[in-house]
């Protein structure tokens, strides 16, 4: 099974000059924990993720309205990606290694055409409980989350 099967295409994104207040709003008119940052909404070239958990953090430890902080302060500029034409298990490998609940799915040229998230393929793998074809599996998922709740190094969180 492919990613472009999978993934909400018609995603809102946010410009790093935006605020933590824009991206809330989105992720609060949209139901989603998770903004993709562009350069620009013309080229649509990811340049940062922002999370519902970065915007919670930068208001406690910044102690500034969400108004007055901008998501080049907080966004996440490590972004970890697939494409469209990915196997969904390959995106779930990347998911596991990077311990992400999403990822932006990006075309050839690097523009965001959508996401995809771990609740996605969690439905699939629901919906295909119910039939004979099992691509995705509740084990798989189960793994996956295992592998995105581990603990992290000290090391690691002190320099991200």
């Amino acid at each position: 099974m492919k990613v472009q099967q999978l993934m909400t295409k018609g995603v809102s994104c946010c410009l790093p000059d935006d605020t933590s207040n824009q991206a809330a709003r989105i992720m609060w008119e949209r139901d989603c924990g998770f903004v993709p940052v562009v350069e620009s909404h013309e080229s649509g070239r990811v340049v940062g993720v922002v999370t519902d958990r970065d915007i919670c953090i930068a208001a406690y430890t910044k102690n500034r309205p969400l108004d007055q902080i901008r998501l080049n302060e907080l966004m996440s500029t490590d972004v970890r990606s697939c494409r469209a034409d990915d196997d969904v298990s390959e995106a779930e490998q990347a998911m596991r290694r990077s311990q992400v609940h999403r990822l932006p799915v990006l075309d050839g040229g690097g523009q965001l055409v959508g996401v995809l998230s771990l609740a996605d393929v969690a439905r699939e793998a629901a919906r295909e409980t119910r039939s004979k074809r099992q691509e995705v599996t509740a084990r798989e998922i189960g793994e996956t989350v295992a592998a995105i709740s581990r603990a992290r190094e000290i090391s690691a969180i002190a320099t991200s």
